[in-house]
C-alpha cells in the first residue's frame, strides 16, 4: 500500500486530506509541525508527502530542501499554502516540488495530483532499475561469452580480483574486449554501486590529458572558463579504467605514478592536493616491456600497474567461442536494428570459425551486424558472410580501377615517368573524365541533365568538358 505523509499545523487540513486519501486506498500518516514531519521522514519511507509552506519548527520549503539531498529515493513533494502568491509558487517549484496547491482544496484536484505524483514515483523507480541494468556489462556492453580454455581462464581471473581493490593491467589485442572485462570486474566488485569511468589515453590530445585526468581550476589555461573535477574525481567511490595506458606521454607518467601512490590529485592551476577513493584498472594492446626497454614507458609505473596482469586471448585462439558469440550478436542486433532475425547456416558458421579475425570480437560483431542488414533470404549463407567480411573481395575491383592502380604504382616507383602536371592531378583529371563521360552518356548528351546528375551547374560542366577534351562526348546541347 502506498504511504503518504501530511504535514500541516492545521488539524482540519490534515483531516480533510486523510479522508480523501484513505478513501482512495492509501496509507496516511500525519505530522503537526516541521520537526514531527522530519522525524517521520527519517523513520520510514513514503511515496508522497504534502507539506504546508509555513509550519512551526521547520517550513515545507526547508523539508523539501532536505529531501533533495536523498536523490531519487526521496518521496514526491506537494507544497500547500493559504497564501496564493507568485513568489511562493515560483520558490516551491524552483526547489523541486512536484506541485503547488492553494487552500481551500478542490478534492478532485487532490486525487488527480496524487495519481500523477505516484505515477512519477513509479516511473522514477523504473528508470533507476533501468540504469542499474544498463550498468550491467551483460546489457550495456555485450556479455562475456564462451567456454574455451582461454575464456575460462579470464573468468577465473575476474573472480580472483573482483573483491579487492588491487590494481589490474588488462593485456590484449585491439578488439578483444578489454573494456568489457574491466566493466565485468567493476560489476562484481564491492564498488559496483559507484560509477565506472573509462578514459582512452590515445583519444585525448597530449596537451589536455593532465587536465582531463586530474581536473583544472577556472582560468588555469585558455578556454578553462569553469573548474572541472577530472576523471579521477568523476570515478570517486567506483572504478577508473585507464585505457590504452601505453600511449600516455612520457612527461605525464611521473605525475600519474605519484597519483597512484599517494591517492590524491592536484588539479591544473590548483594549489592543494585532493584525496581520491577510486579503484584503478589499466588496459593496453602495446608491448609495455618493449616500451620500457626503449625508454618510452617508465619502469616504475609499469611495475605499479602490473600488480595483477590479465591477458585476454585473441579470437583466433578461442575459435570454439565463435558459434556462441554469433548467436548472441544475431539476437542482439536483430532487436537493435529492427531487422528480421536471420541465422547463419552451419556452413556459414564453419566458415566464420576458419577466419583469422585480426580485429577480434569487435570485427566479428561488425560482420554479423552487416550480414543481418545485407542478407536477402531467411538465413545467412556463406556467400553473404563472405560479402560481410570484405565486400570488395567478393565483387573484386573493376578492370579500369585495377589498371589505374597498376599504373599509379609504376609512376610512384619511378617518378621520372610521372606526367608534367604531377601524378595526383593527372589521376584526378582522368577520374573526372570518366565520371563526366558517363553522365553525358546516360543523359544522351544533354548537358543540363548531366550537370544535374553530377550536382554541378552547366557552366562548370562546360568548362570541364573543354578543359578535359571531352567535346566529342557532348552528343546534344539544347542551349541556344
Amino acid at each position: 500500500m502506498k504511504r503518504i505523509l501530511i504535514a500541516d499545523d492545521e488539524p482540519s487540513v490534515r483531516f480533510v486530506l486523510r479522508e480523501v486519501l484513505e478513501g482512495a486506498g492509501y496509507s496516511v500518516e500525519e505530522a503537526e509541525d516541521g520537526a514531527a514531519a522530519r522525524a517521520k521522514l527519517e523513520a520510514g519511507d513514503y511515496e508522497l508527502a504534502f507539506f504546508d509552506i509555513l509550519m512551526p519548527k521547520a517550513s515545507g520549503l526547508e523539508l523539501l530542501e532536505e529531501l533533495n539531498q536523498r536523490g531519487e529515493d526521496a518521496p514526491i513533494v506537494v507544497i500547500m499554502t493559504a497564501q496564493n502568491s507568485f513568489d511562493n509558487a515560483i520558490e516551491a517549484m524552483k526547489r523541486g516540488a512536484f506541485d503547488y496547491l492553494t487552500k481551500p482544496f478542490d478534492l478532485r484536484q487532490i486525487e488527480a495530483v496524487v495519481e500523477k505524483a505516484l505515477r512519477l514515483r513509479e516511473l522514477r523507480g523504473q528508470l533507476q532499475s533501468l540504469r542499474k541494468r544498463l550498468d550491467d556489462p551483460g546489457v550495456a556492453h555485450g556479455v562475456m561469452l564462451g567456454s574455451s580454455p582461454g575464456t575460462v581462464e579470464t573468468f577465473k581471473a575476474i573472480g580472483r580480483v573482483s573483491n579487492s581493490d588491487v590494481d589490474v593491467l588488462l593485456r590484449g589485442e585491439s578488439g578483444t574486449g578489454k573494456e568489457l572485462v574491466a566493466r565485468t570486474i567493476h560489476h562484481h566488485s564491492r564498488r559496483n554501486e559507484g560509477p565506472f569511468v573509462a578514459v582512452n589515453m590515445s583519444a585525448i590530445p597530449s596537451e589536455l590529458i593532465e587536465a582531463e585526468l586530474f581536473g583544472h581550476e577556472r582560468g588555469a589555461f585558455t578556454g578553462a572558463v569553469e573548474a572541472q573535477p577530472g576523471r579521477f574525481r568523476d570515478a570517486a567511490g567506483g572504478t577508473l579504467l585507464l585505457d590504452e595506458i601505453g600511449d600516455l606521454p612520457l612527461a605525464l607518467q611521473a605525475k600519474l605514478l605519484r597519483v597512484l601512490q599517494e591517492r590524491e590529485v592536484t588539479p591544473v592551476g590548483g594549489r592543494h592536493a585532493i584525496p581520491i577513493d577510486v579503484r584503478i584498472l589499466a588496459a593496453t594492446h602495446r608491448d609495455l616491456e618493449r616500451r620500457v626497454q626503449e625508454g618510452s614507458f617508465r619502469q616504475d609505473l609499469y611495475f605499479r600497474l602490473n600488480v595483477v596482469p590479465i591477458r585476454i586471448a585473441p579470437l583466433r585462439e578461442r575459435r570454439e567461442d565463435i558459434p556462441e558469440l554469433v548467436e548472441h550478436f544475431v539476437e542482439r542486433f536483430g532487436r537493435e536494428l529492427g531487422v528480421r532475425t536471420r541465422w547463419p547456416t552451419p556452413a556459414a558458421i564453419e566458415y566464420l570459425c576458419t577466419q583469422p579475425w585480426p580485429g577480434n570480437v569487435r570485427e566479428l560483431q561488425n560482420v554479423i551486424k552487416r550480414a543481418l542488414v545485407l542478407a536477402s533470404g531467411d538465413v545467412i549463407d556463406t556467400d553473404e558472410v563472405r560479402a560481410a567480411l570484405d565486400p570488395a573481395a567478393v565483387s573484386g575491383p573493376s578492370p579500369w580501377t585495377e589498371a589505374m592502380r597498376r599504373e599509379a604504382a609504376g609512376m610512384l616507383e619511378s617518378p621520372d615517368r610521372a606526367p608534367e602536371q604531377g601524378i595526383y592531378w593527372s589521376f584526378v583529371a582522368r577520374v573526372e573524365q570518366e565520371v563526366i563521360r558517363e553522365a553525358l552518356k546516360q543523359s544522351g548528351g544533354n548537358q543540363i541533365q548531366a550537370a544535374q546528375r553530377l550536382g554541378i551547374n552547366r557552366n562548370t560542366l562546360r568548362k570541364k568538358i573543354e578543359l578535359l577534351g571531352l567535346k566529342d562526348a557532348t552528343l546534344r546541347d539544347p542551349s541556344p
